[in-house]
């Protein structure tokens, strides 16, 4: 057996993880799983090129909670590691696998972009083992662990088959984490759209003789947002939507995002059924990064108008350790946000050229939405004005330039000016929307908080 000091200017890693990691706990799983879920991909871009013989097999991660014991393993059938690297890539802990990984294989589909991810465990956790293969099966098995103190052990054990397992012995403070409701709250949360499978055991659950216990992956491997819109079927949008928001009304429509130049991002955003009080609807666009949730807290990426919308946006040039100060400062993200904008209103024009009665129709709930947008968005109110609706009280929509036309020769002040008459209570002011209409006036509705704004 070998001993050796890990090599970080502290007296352990508790200090690196304060500084640099997270505040939420149960982060940790979040960043292992990602971890497993790099080493498979990694696998596939290797024996892709030929670099890793053999059979991939089935990719797989698993994780499995085992109260009794007080562990959480987290295995994977992927790239593994050698005992060179697992010196390099856990005990160096500046340095970042993943990174290294993408300078060199380009176009591989890695999540992690930083070193100090897998220490997360060190939050809830008193020891960490890690039990390695390598994909380059002449390497041997490695054995490493860690109690977050300055020493770790490395040595060589038996063999066993290609991946990593870890272990996670977990402390007091985080016993939460060994109930199986918790875990699977988190991997929902974290780990729902990952692209390799996963597969979740309590090992305190109790098997009655006999009974065959059906394997279900808890992730959907290939969501719609990483289709091309073209393979995709108006009831597999609308499907999408009731598995992100069981209990929503179908949405009115959709917007397939697919750029990658001059920065990469795919996502799907939902224009849901909107009450004519106007809210804003805070968490409802989740955003990722390489199918793993970072957050739901997206006003940087999204502007204020258009966090009425629901779905999801991926980037992977969001990083997972991502915070407000690096969205409000990131050129990539103010890009983001304004491509968003423009294809949302490019999509909003498109359906009023093209099909304005179905426009009109959905004008209850789309026009607090583009009002609100024109009010709080200069790019988004210039193209809106081709297709910003007022309905009169018969029930006829115009925009504001066919309401002038129709209007212009009866409705205008004493200087000759223009004048729109508009109501905000029907009902209430029916006496006097009645007395205008006897005139030949056309009489609008403005009934919503935004129309008075």
């Amino acid at each position: 057996m070998q001993k050796g000091q890990i090599r970080v200017q502290t007296e352990n890693i508790f200090p690196i993880i304060k500084k640099f990691l997270y505040s939420e706990h149960d982060i940790f799983l979040r960043e292992l799983i990602s971890n497993a879920t790099d080493a498979s991909q990694k696998l596939k871009t290797l024996s892709s090129i030929g670099e890793a013989k053999g059979e991939i097999g089935d990719l797989r991660i698993d994780v499995e909670v085992n109260a009794k014991e007080k562990t959480i393993t987290i295995s994977d059938r992927g790239v593994g590691m050698s005992k060179e690297e697992v010196d390099k890539y856990l005990n160096q802990v500046a340095f970042s696998g993943a990174e290294e990984f993408l300078q060199k294989y380009k176009d591989a589909n890695i999540i992690g972009h930083f070193g100090l991810g897998f220490y997360s465990a060190f939050m809830v956790s008193e020891k960490v083992e890690v039990v390695t293969q390598s994909h380059n099966l002449e390497a041997p098995t490695v054995y490493w662990s860690c109690d977050g103190s300055p020493e770790y052990e490395l040595y060589e054990v038996e063999k066993k088959e290609r991946g990593t397992k870890i272990i996670l012995h977990i402390n007091e403070e985080s016993k939460e984490f060994l109930e199986a409701y918790k875990i699977k709250e988190v991997l929902n949360k974290f780990c729902k759209f990952l692209p390799i499978a996963i597969y979740f055991k309590d090992a305190n659950e109790e098997v009655k003789e006999g009974e065959i216990v059906e394997e279900k992956s808890i992730n959907n491997t290939n969501p719609i947002w990483v289709k091309k819109p073209s393979e995709l079927t108006k009831e597999e949008y609308e499907n999408f939507y009731k598995e992100l928001y069981p209990f929503n009304e179908t949405p009115l429509f959709w917007i397939h995002l697919n750029v990658d130049y001059p920065f990469n991002l795919t996502g799907i955003l939902y224009f849901p059924k909107i009450k004519q009080s106007y809210e804003i609807q805070k968490d409802k666009i989740q955003l990722y990064s390489n199918q793993v949730f970072v957050t739901d807290e997206v006003k940087e990426i999204v502007p204020e108008f258009l966090m009425l919308l629901r779905g999801v946006i991926d980037s992977p040039d969001i990083p997972l350790n991502v915070s407000r100060s690096y969205l409000q400062g990131d050129p990539n993200v103010r890009k983001i946000n304004s491509y968003i904008t423009k294809k949302v209103a490019d999509k909003l024009e498109e359906i009023f050229n093209k099909e304005r009665s179905e426009f009109e129709s959905k004008w209850e709930s789309l026009g607090l939405f583009v009002k609100y947008g024109m009010m709080t968005d200069d790019k988004f109110a210039e193209k809106a004005n081709k297709f910003m609706l007022m309905e009169d009280t018969t029930g006829k929509f115009y925009t504001s330039e066919e309401y002038k036309t129709a209007t212009e020769s009866l409705q205008k002040n004493k200087e000759g000016k223009h004048v729109i008459l508009y109501t905000t209570n029907p009902v209430q002011q029916d006496a006097y929307v009645q007395a205008a209409l006897v005139k030949g006036y056309t009489v609008v509705k403005m009934e919503t908080i935004v129309d008075s704004s």
